[in-house]
């Protein structure tokens, strides 16, 4: 066993391969760049090295340096995580060539499955069913046209090198090719180094699911069962579980065995993931290998309890798989939830900033019992998530007996999730947990899409969420009032949601709070209270039901959250209430000549001049954050007054980059 390795990664994945590290007891060296100098990798190892400046093709990517670290530090192995050079053959080789042992797969298993193109003709020769498609490389978008039109809109435009969800478009016709053809050219060029591309017919309506498999260096293979992965969003996934609510076992075994068989083909001697696309009636095609430890592999190691980190480890010290297929059963059910920093209120765009606050749930089993929760994160609070990286936050995970039981936990462990400073998704993940459609499993890859048509606006309240919020805002109105010193003695109140008013009486009884509605003819009783001033999170149980709700205060009240649901909730005296309804409405400002940048990044191009006339639906300005190019356009006719920033200036979030006459 080594006594000590080198992580060529940041963040989570960096902090997970050290916790595991530790437990075996070797010693570990991070490498880390300017913008990582004080991350908790750095913090949490044994060593760190610094790399170079923040972006990764100056830090991360350049093998050179890993090497270098290294031989300064005297590690015997490197564990290369995912992304940077998780997949670079040539990394492999050159490790291989310099007596440093990679903790992945060997160098022609990467090169074989690595290149989308050569694994999709690998995997053809070796019996494995293929997505139709063109497995040449395509030199120009006349020439994508040509294939497309052969194999027949649909088709998706994907990164010969891709992976993580980047460098890949659908388009629909011949007018969307060329915009997007030259789109994943130039994403791929920016995150991989290799802009080559290629051709596949898309699916509709498919599923992504995926098998785990595990090899040795002594001819070993196994799978681990499955993940479904359709919930994605711009080809990234967002939700995963384990095991598929789509497969039976039959298919299960089939496409295990299919994996595995391809695994040995090529002499797979670590952990990796075969990709399927799978369609509603169970049919499922080979979609690509990843030769690499999978960012949702914890779902995985949640239904095993095998450490993958632990046996890529072992393997690459020469160790024999401990167990055969015989030996793996499924246990229970795991859902993982990817907590980006986004605004899911905007398109789901990348949000930057420093974590003024992060406040994750607790780790383990519930105080129910009912399930059991893991957060995968490499922040801090007061951490900041940087424009150069992936803007993951943390990977959060929940284990039941069954598949509504990981479920609901996922859902009240959201409800405990708190994080102030950058936009992030936590409300989003909660809606989609209480949609009918997500548990009943019906679920494909065009899942967010067709679910949130217009974007995501949050959820109109429950009956439950509105009675939450009554009673948080009233709990929380009587404490102020008694640690202010104010008088407690009015029972009678009015609440107001967004608007919509209820008349409540309140009383104390038994150390909890009945709030009663006299016109609805019931009563709501809340308890164990938990929250002071300045608690960004409310906990009780109301009606026997346990809660976390976000609160902030306001103007006579507060902005409430629970899950995907948020009001703005006053308390007033009746009449108070009286003059608030007489009121007029607040009108917006008009925006709608204005072009601004959706987040903070980078501007790559400004396609329009100032007396240009404009017509909706064409490209004003391209801008790149988080190594994601996004294009923005037009949204009605008309003639440009004037441009702001120019190409390679930074924008914030709002900046005005376009404003017409």
């Amino acid at each position: 066993m080594f006594s000590k390795i080198l992580i060529a990664n940041r963040g989570e994945i960096a902090v997970r391969i050290i916790k595991t590290a530790r437990r075996l007891g070797i010693k570990t060296v991070v490498v880390y760049s300017e913008a990582d100098a004080d991350s908790m990798a750095v913090e949490m190892a044994d060593e760190a090295v610094f790399i170079g400046p923040a972006p990764a093709a100056q830090s991360y990517l350049l093998a050179d340096k890993i090497v270098e670290a290294v031989r300064q530090t005297g590690a015997e192995a490197v564990h290369p995580g995912f992304g940077f050079l998780s997949e670079n053959a040539a990394f492999a080789q050159r490790l291989k060539d310099e007596g440093i042992v990679f903790i992945g797969p060997n160098p022609h298993a990467i090169e074989a499955m690595g290149d989308k193109i050569t694994s999709k003709k690998f995997a053809a020769e070796a019996g494995v069913s293929t997505v139709p498609g063109y497995m040449g490389l395509i030199d120009s978008p006349e020439h994508a046209v040509e294939i497309a039109e052969q194999i027949g809109y649909p088709v998706m435009i994907k990164a010969s090198a891709g992976g993580g969800g980047k460098g890949i478009r659908v388009a629909y016709s011949k007018a969307e090719m060329a915009e997007s053809f030259a789109a994943v050219k130039a994403e791929a060029k920016n995150a991989f180094g290799d802009d080559r591309v290629f051709l596949e017919k898309f699916i509709v309506n498919p599923r992504h699911v995926e098998i785990q498999v595990l090899g040795d260096k002594h001819g070993n293979v196994v799978h681990l069962f499955e993940r479904e992965c359709s919930i994605q969003r711009r080809n990234q996934k967002v939700i995963e579980e384990a095991p598929s609510p789509l497969l039976d076992e039959a298919t299960r075994m089939a496409m295990g065995a299919q994996a595995v068989a391809l695994a040995k083909a090529v002499g797979y001697d670590s952990a990796g993931t075969v990709e399927f696309v799978a369609g509603q009636d169970r049919s499922f095609y080979f979609l690509e290998m990843n030769t690499r430890l999978q960012v949702e592999h914890p779902v995985t190691e949640l239904i095993t309890g095998l450490d993958l980190v632990e046996q890529m480890i072992r393997v690459a010290a020469g160790e024999k798989l401990a167990f055969g297929q015989s030996d793996l059963k499924i246990n229970g059910w795991a859902m993982e939830s990817r907590i980006y920093a986004e605004d899911p209120y905007r398109k789901f765009l990348p949000s930057i900033g420093r974590l003024s606050r992060y406040a994750p749930p607790a780790e383990g089993p519930a105080a129910t019992g009912a399930y059991t929760v893991r957060n995968d994160s490499g922040v801090r609070e007061g951490d900041e998530i940087s424009m150069y990286y992936d803007p993951m936050i943390a990977k959060l995970c929940t284990w039941a007996p069954s598949r509504e039981g990981a479920i609901e936990g996922m859902a009240h462990a959201l409800e405990e999730f708190h994080i102030e400073g950058p936009g992030h998704n936590v409300p989003f993940l909660s809606a989609v947990m209480d949609q009918d459609r997500f548990r009943s499993g019906a679920i494909s890859t065009a899942y967010i899409a067709e679910e949130f048509k217009d974007g995501f606006h949050g959820l109109d309240a429950s009956d439950f969420q509105r009675d939450v919020m009554t009673v948080a805002a009233m709990a929380m109105q009587r404490l102020q009032a008694e640690r202010s010193g104010a008088p407690t003695s009015r029972s009678e109140w009015i609440v107001s949601i967004d608007g919509q008013v209820r008349g409540v009486r309140v009383t104390h009884s038994n150390g909890g709070l009945d709030v009663e509605l006299p016109e609805e003819g019931r009563t709501l009783r809340l308890d164990q209270v938990d929250w002071r001033p300045g608690q960004p999170l409310f906990r009780g149980v109301l009606g026997g039901r346990s809660f976390a709700a976000e609160v902030k205060p306001a103007a006579d009240g507060y902005v409430v959250r629970h899950r995907a649901a948020k009001a703005r909730v006053r308390v007033l005296a009746p009449k108070v209430a009286e003059l608030y309804a007489r009121l007029p409405e607040r009108q917006a400002a008009d925006t709608s000549k204005l072009v601004v940048s959706p987040m903070p990044g980078l501007v790559v191009a400004l396609e329009v001049t100032a007396g240009q006339e404009v017509k909706e639906g064409e490209t004003v300005a391209i801008i790149e954050a988080m190594k994601m190019q996004n294009i923005i356009k037009a949204e009605r006719d008309g003639v440009v007054k004037s441009v702001g920033p120019k190409a390679g200036d930074s924008v914030a979030a709002d900046e005005v980059l376009v404003e017409f006459a």
